[in-house]
């Protein structure tokens, strides 16, 4: 649709404010404002959630294996063969045994539950977000029978520092003459980490495989190996590697099994919510029809005087066309610059506005991440545009034709 210069200006001048129709340009504005909130909102939103599904992904990815290899049945007696048999799968970059358990933690008169994993320091090392993330203490120490590493919430849960320490009860006691007693150990604290994931810095504490072995009476054994891999979305053939390699009988776990719930629940609320949130945008749109058949009826003298002087239909549905796309237009382009703005700086925006409240806007324990994520997606951001600008441009579809099917004798008529 190609727009001549008069008809530019008609439009320009229906758009301004008079007195006569300002009503017609408050709701021009309404329309503007929510299409541009509507276009930022769904911008922001998904930025977040996808933020947040790759944030969450790295970490449980980085601190777990991406495939978990379980012995049948029962624990890993031939382990070492096991692993120095995985890390020569194709595909496979590393895989170490681990010994995993529950325990109780307590210091002095408080006490809580932790996730215990055993590990060697050399393992360990091979995992960047724990070795690359120790924010107090040193990962060299981590090694003799009575070290440990622990997370950095679950320090200042407990009031600790690197050089204490803490207890661990172990789930099953000694059996003795008056009864089961509890069988405990205690550990001194070598290193504080933070992966930035609420569940591991408030839960996890890392052993020496050796002494993890002897805590939970698990000697010459491993309860599972994790493997990862240098494509963790290519699982299938991985999968079928292992299972190649050590027989039909393994048992097989890999992170999408294991995480299958969360991940799902995060796609179908990210799915909800760009519905609802497309919801403003389209009522947005309903307020540039109704905007736009309200400056057509409120014009109806001056569209009867264009077509005596000559104006084609055509360039009468222009005019009007321009006039309602327009607010379309510059209402996204606003919300574009106001939602890509937000979400590029939103954990600064959220440190500002915690510190105006007083409160915890994203607090770790509920939304398990420490700091608020957000990832823009280029073709999430096009399409967003592409659906707003395409429903501001069908809004003002009915009211151009509308004013091109204006009969100037009638209209003139009842003037």
């Amino acid at each position: 649709m190609i727009f001549g210069p008069f008809e530019r200006f008609i439009a320009r001048r229906y758009l301004r404010s008079r007195r006569k129709e300002g009503f017609i340009s408050v709701i021009a504005g309404f329309s503007l404002a929510g299409i541009s909130l509507g276009v930022a909102t769904l911008i922001i939103v998904m930025a977040v959630m996808n933020g947040f599904r790759a944030e969450l992904l790295t970490r449980i990815l980085g601190v777990g294996g991406h495939v978990t290899v379980y012995g049948a049945p029962g624990p890993l007696t031939n382990y070492a063969d096991v692993t120095a048999r995985l890390k020569k799968v194709q595909g496979i970059v590393d895989a170490a045994p681990l010994v995993t358990g529950q325990a109780m933690l307590t210091v002095g008169r408080r006490a809580g539950g932790v996730a215990v994993q055993g590990i060697s320091r050399d393992d360990l090392s091979r995992r960047k977000i724990i070795a690359g993330n120790i924010k107090t203490g040193s990962l060299a120490a981590f090694g003799a029978s009575d070290t440990a590493l622990i997370g950095v919430r679950l320090a200042t849960r407990f009031n600790l520092a690197v050089g204490d320490h803490i207890t661990l009860v172990a789930p099953s006691g000694n059996v003795t003459a008056f009864g089961t007693l509890p069988r405990s150990k205690s550990y001194r604290i070598v290193g504080l980490f933070e992966v930035g994931m609420y569940e591991y810095d408030n839960n996890f504490v890392y052993l020496p495989f050796d002494a993890a072995q002897l805590f939970f009476r698990e000697q010459g054994r491993a309860s599972v190996i994790e493997v990862m891999l240098s494509n963790p979305d290519a699982l299938r053939p991985a999968v079928s590697r292992i299972t190649a390699e050590l027989g039909p009988q393994t048992r097989v776990r890999d992170w999408q099994q294991a995480n299958s719930s969360f991940f799902t629940a995060i796609q179908v609320e990210r799915n909800v919510m760009f519905l609802i949130l497309t919801l403003i945008i389209l009522v947005a749109a309903f307020n540039v029809i109704s905007g736009m058949i309200m400056l057509v009826k409120d014009k109806g003298r001056d569209i009867a005087i264009l077509r005596t002087m000559g104006a084609t239909r055509g360039a009468v549905m222009r005019i009007f066309f321009m006039a309602g796309a327009s607010v379309g237009v510059l209402g996204t382009v606003v919300g574009f610059v106001l939602g890509t703005a937000f979400a590029a700086n939103i954990e600064t925006i959220r440190g500002w506005v915690s510190k105006l409240t007083g409160t915890d806007v994203f607090s770790a324990e509920i939304y398990f991440l420490s700091q608020l994520p957000a990832k823009i997606d280029p073709g999430e951001v096009l399409s967003v545009v592409a659906m707003s600008l395409a429903l501001s441009f069908l809004a003002t579809l009915y009211p151009s034709w509308r004013a091109a099917r204006l009969d100037p004798v009638e209209a003139l008529r009842y003037e």
